[in-house]
């Protein structure tokens, strides 16, 4: 097996030149709109995972399948980001509790290819840094390309992605270097079977919404999942992805970071406290949080 590389896990980020940066971005900078951009293909990174696959594809929790209620997914994983950075402890250990009811019915059986477990450690911190990876790509692609010090004031943080769930806060790891390092070998797990890439082709045709909302919106989300996707994941699931489309993507995303710095930021970041808010009421009135 060929070994991995970073350039081949994670997306390239241009070296574009872009207005110097007040102060370091944190993570609570990304919860700008423009990262549900790249929201179905950061789900598709969490499921490409052998054992979380195994999970997603064998999985009889339909209330929460994504296939099945895909606003509903939506809802609750925006929900689960909103309080993993902008929460409190309270907020955080109601979602915990939440995930973990929904959890406790997600492992596999005597006849299941891959042994897994939704309360495994290890699925959950793969899952997390999914996750970190798709708010420090997004950003970068917004707002230019980060130093490694400025990357480093950006990571420190990130460790709520895990510890909202399962995570020990030891297991994540403490410089950005060495996440670099846990990345690389997490992603030899990255492997794709032809059931998987069935699944992910209905997630990247859009099959799970309304053919109208398809019809409006199918080219543009397609193009901006799979550009979404760093090229060892593209190749597991057979995602076809020429030089001219990664230029188109990159151009796409240097106008887009131009426009957004004219867009006021309580319009860029009012879905976010929006949601937070949601989460804080559904708590107080004792409704499911997911």
């Amino acid at each position: 097996m060929t070994t991995l590389t970073l350039d081949r896990v994670r997306l390239h980020i241009p070296d574009t030149h872009r207005s110097p940066r007040k102060r370091p971005a944190r993570l609570a900078d990304a919860l700008d709109f423009w990262m549900f951009a790249g929201a179905a293909a950061n789900v598709a990174m969490q499921f490409a995972h052998q054992g979380v696959a195994a999970g997603v594809l064998e999985s009889k929790v339909e209330s929460g399948a994504l296939m099945v209620h895909p606003w509903k997914r939506l809802r609750t994983t925006s929900a689960y980001l909103a309080v993993a950075v902008l929460g409190t402890d309270e907020d955080k250990l109601a979602m915990r509790e939440a995930v973990n009811v929904a959890h406790r019915q997600v492992k596999s059986g005597p006849d299941s290819k891959v042994k897994y477990n939704a309360f495994d450690r290890d699925l959950q911190m793969y899952v997390a840094a999914a996750i970190y990876v798709g708010f420090e790509d997004t950003h970068q692609l917004l707002c230019g390309k980060m130093t490694p010090e400025e990357l480093e004031v950006f990571y420190q943080g990130s460790d709520t992605f895990g510890t909202t769930l399962q995570v020990h806060p030891d297991m994540w790891p403490p410089t950005r270097a060495d996440f670099d390092r846990y990345w690389l070998r997490a992603c030899e797990q990255v492997v794709c079977d032809d059931e998987f890439r069935a699944y992910i082709d209905d997630l990247l045709h859009l099959r799970m919404i309304h053919w109208s909302t398809r019809l409006l919106f199918g080219s543009l989300l397609q193009f901006l999942t799979a550009g979404f996707l760093p090229p060892h994941f593209r190749d597991q699931m057979a995602i076809d992805w020429s030089e001219a489309d990664q230029r188109r993507f990159e151009h796409l995303f240097l106008f887009v970071g131009f426009v957004n710095r004219f867009i006021p930021r309580f319009i860029r970041f009012a879905g976010t406290h929006a949601m937070i808010r949601d989460v804080r009421r559904r708590i107080r009135t004792q409704k499911a949080l997911i």
